[in-house]
């Protein structure tokens, strides 16, 4: 069960929306409904709210680190690229997040469309588990010097920025080279970033409750340039060689800084989690069946 209600008896739940999308803001309109009913206040981004049918009792705030501080639950309506949005205010505030699906696999998402009333129903009795996900702690050196730093809920890449030349790296594992190739680049994944991009460039696929680290070359022009498997503690590094053209880094594939030739990304476990709220008990292999509709006719299980 979720934390008990604070003191003073107010709840607030935050509720960021894709606002470009029909169905999230008719899903945005019908959660706000029921929540006010239920005397729970609704604070949005003032940004969003004139997109969205929205009572006069309904809190607009601008967008800052902080402003999910305060509030019990962030729910996040939207696909991947929103519920990742959600992510940065999540961690910034340890606020639980609850996502519902109205994008595509939606790994990150607890609930699809269907389920608004549920959704409503759990957020009101606070009949949900909370449970922490690792994040990645990203930062770039140019000539020793920190030059940049980033974080990141599913991966950070280092890649190519012209699609004509390959990029050349070396990766690196606890402070020993691993492997040099030229190719589109490498990622660095958490187990929640395994099923993300990390599992398009053919890395494996992590179960959330294993602490790891991945690093997944992209299209590498190597003999060895397969995906590794490293102790969440390990630190990764790409090194861009300095005879190849820029790269660029992305995190979550939101925020980007470009990567002179020389520069060195180094990623290790987040020192902030991002918590994660869950409607459910079903297990990731079920969710992975789900998500990836993969075929399992003829399965009979273990005899009874």
């Amino acid at each position: 069960m979720a934390d008990a209600p604070a003191a003073d008896g107010s709840r607030t739940v935050f509720l960021l929306a894709h606002t470009g999308r029909p169905a999230a803001i008719r899903s945005a309109e019908l959660v706000v409904q029921g929540l006010l009913r239920c005397g729970i206040g609704v604070r949005v981004l003032a940004e969003e709210a004139a997109d969205l049918p929205l009572p006069l009792s309904v809190e607009r705030v601008e967008s800052a680190p902080d402003v999910v501080d305060g509030c019990e639950l962030l729910v996040v309506l939207g696909g991947d690229g929103t519920l990742l949005r959600g992510a940065g205010f999540a961690r910034a505030s340890g606020v639980p997040m609850l996502g519902v699906n109205l994008g595509r696999v939606g790994f990150l998402a607890e609930a699809e469309r269907d389920d608004l009333d549920k959704v409503v129903a759990r957020v009101v009795t606070r009949d949900y588990e909370v449970e922490e996900r690792m994040t990645l702690d990203v930062l770039v050196r140019n000539n020793g010097r920190v030059v940049h730093r980033d974080w990141a809920l599913n991966e950070a890449s280092v890649e190519k920025a012209a699609r004509e030349r390959m990029l050349e790296v070396v990766t690196e594992v606890d402070g020993r080279p691993v492997s040099r190739f030229g190719g589109d680049g490498v990622v660095c994944a958490t187990p929640t970033g395994s099923t993300a991009y990390a599992f398009s460039a053919g890395g494996p696929v992590v179960w959330p409750q294993v602490e790891a680290l991945l690093m997944v070359p992209i299209s590498a022009h190597a003999l060895f340039a397969k995906p590794l498997v490293t102790a969440p503690d390990s630190v990764l590094a790409v090194e861009v060689q300095p005879q190849t053209p820029n790269g660029v880094l992305w995190c979550d594939g939101r925020r980007t800084v470009e990567l002179a030739a020389g520069a060195r990304v180094e990623v290790r476990r987040g020192a902030v989690p991002v918590r994660l709220a869950r409607l459910h008990q079903a297990s990731f292999t079920d969710r992975l069946v789900a998500k990836f509709a993969l075929p399992v006719a003829g399965w009979r299980g273990a005899p009874q």
